[in-house]
């Protein structure tokens, strides 16, 4: 009778802090627009569009690039012949994994591109997809800027 005892506290126990455990389901993704279309892909708004190879002040969209997961793109703000702002138009935000990775990973690459002024950033471990997506946009609106 004690092993019986015993074993339906244990179980009860258990069973009382497994569904206790409250899991991190909510995430913050400040700046993230996730998009079903593919809006301007490979715009340039507010540019010049010269070609003469200098810089100009805008905001450029790069191509949309399909990964695994679904369509990342990148848009980058230049003022001065500096990108002083990287956002994403279009990441993967079809179930909760998605917003757990991406949630984490762009603001991390929002300002690693600041910081770099270029599309030479670490990838992000975790968000490998999501990174090699992101370095592929974010060349292309490069590109367009003449930067």
């Amino acid at each position: 009778m004690r092993r019986i005892t015993t074993w339906l506290l244990s179980t009860i126990s258990a069973l009382v802090l497994l569904f206790s455990y409250h899991t991190s389901t909510t995430s913050t993704a400040a700046g993230i627009v996730a998009t079903a279309g593919d809006a301007n892909t490979g715009s340039a708004t507010g540019a010049t569009g010269s070609s003469s190879g200098t810089p100009s002040d805008g905001t450029y969209t790069g191509d949309a690039v399909t990964t695994r997961y679904g369509p990342v793109q990148v848009e980058i703000t230049v003022s001065n012949g500096q990108i002083t702002s990287s956002t994403v138009t279009q990441v993967p935000w079809g179930n909760g994994r998605d917003q757990q990775i991406n949630g984490y990973a762009v603001p991390i690459l929002n300002d690693e591109v600041v910081r770099a002024q270029g599309s030479g950033i670490d990838m992000v471990s975790g968000a490998t997809y999501t990174s090699e997506g992101y370095v592929q946009s974010l060349q292309s609106a490069i590109d367009q800027a003449n930067l």
